[in-house]
């Protein structure tokens, strides 16, 4: 329509996404197109930019993987925002863990057969955790994924996913409960450990 105020025609403008394969966004890696300094991701088929860690967020993924590699020493090997191979997508979850192998998956990403859990610490990303990395990892078999709310204090245990991209059986975890873990079982976890202490 025609803007007498402004003088100009006022139209939509479609915007065109284009889709990366995997090994075009690996390509552009290896090539140094994108570096670590580009905090951005693969979701999708799309490069999408990540949400800035806040120092809540790193003391929490900090405190993870300290609790993890105390507690599971031998059992997993724990990345932290390393990526994954899950279709057309490769996320970078803030915590991983992985069935053990001798190169520390030196020959290639691992993929959802490899993961045991994923967890993402969430704030600002918290509905793009609940709606669309919750999708990717149901749709691609991980076995659990963990939200860790920075905002209620609680954690959300995703687990038994479905290829349509929902997981059967959700949980809301206070502070004070505790959780165990579906792929090593005899582990258990307070809730309470993954936050620094309030005040």
């Amino acid at each position: 329509m025609f803007s007498p105020a402004s003088g100009y025609r006022e139209m939509s403008i479609a915007r065109t996404h284009h889709r990366f394969s995997l090994a075009d966004y690996e390509q552009m890696i290896d090539q140094g197109i994108l570096t670590e300094s580009d905090r951005v991701e693969l979701i999708r088929g799309e490069i999408i930019e990540k949400m800035s860690i806040g120092e809540l967020h790193a003391a929490c993924v900090k405190r993870l993987n300290r609790i993890f590699n105390v507690r599971l020493v031998g059992k997993t090997c724990v990345g932290v925002q390393d990526p994954v191979r899950l279709g057309n997508s490769e996320p970078e979850p803030d915590v991983t863990l992985l069935t053990p192998r001798d190169d520390d998956y030196a020959d290639g990403h691992p993929e959802a057969e490899d993961v045991l859990l994923i967890v993402e610490v969430a704030d600002s990303s918290l509905e793009f955790d609940r709606v669309v990395k919750r999708e990717i990892y149901a749709e691609n078999g991980v076995v659990e994924f963990w939200i860790l709310n920075l905002l209620d204090r609680t954690l959300e245990v995703y687990r038994q996913p479905q290829a349509d991209g929902r997981y059967d059986e959700v949980r809301v975890l206070s502070s004070t409960e505790k959780t165990d873990l579906v792929r090593l079982p005899g582990e258990e976890f307070v809730v309470a450990d993954f936050f620094p202490p309030l005040g």
